[in-house]
């Protein structure tokens, strides 16, 4: 079966939206792996089924801005780094509908693991007073964030899969519903 996006615009859009940051906020806000959030994931997931990319492109921030709002916040500099690297993830939009496939997602998954990596470490050494503004304390900022990468590609993967692999299922059941109406089976008594 060839899984293709919906496409998802009006109520629709909105309810996925919604059901999205419900899940970020709520595990965000509840004991997790440092980094192991399903906020990435939620960005692809959203800019894969929702038509507007800006729509999609929200839900990672609407999602940080509420559960920061409970967390608290940090050098604002730092934080819009954060954002943006979270909301990354939608650039994958037409990657995805291209040719959906379970690779396709992995690859995205991990590449966005990577620039949240790479963008976040960085603005905290430079905005950061943690670390030396020299190659040496870049490298030390890097080096002491590898245990979180550890954690970032193990939750963007899993979140991943969780919510493609749910899609799919839905696609795959929907499928057969269909299949089903179209040509039901009449049993006859023997």
């Amino acid at each position: 079966m060839r899984v293709i996006a919906m496409k998802l615009s009006g109520k629709r859009a909105v309810l996925l939206c919604g059901l999205l940051l419900i899940l970020d906020v709520f595990v965000r806000l509840t004991p997790h792996a440092p980094n192991a959030t399903p906020i990435a994931a939620s960005a692809l997931l959203a800019s894969f089924l929702i038509e507007n990319g800006l729509l999609a492109g929200l839900v990672p921030i609407l999602s940080l801005a509420v559960s920061d709002y409970f967390i608290g916040a940090y050098d604002w500099r730092i934080m819009a780094i954060v954002y943006l690297a979270l909301a990354f993830p939608v650039i994958f939009r037409q990657y995805l509908r291209a040719r959906f496939s379970a690779p396709r997602v992995m690859v995205s998954a991990l590449t966005s693991s990577v620039v949240f990596f790479l963008a976040t470490n960085f603005a905290v050494w430079c905005f950061g007073s943690w670390y030396a503004p020299d190659a040496k304390g870049l490298l030390q900022c890097y080096a002491a964030a590898v245990p979180f990468f550890k954690n970032t590609v193990l939750g963007d993967l899993l979140w991943s899969g969780i919510l493609f692999g749910g899609y799919a299922a839905f696609k795959f059941v929907q499928a057969a519903r269909l299949r089903t109406l179209a040509h039901p089976v009449t049993h006859t008594a023997g």
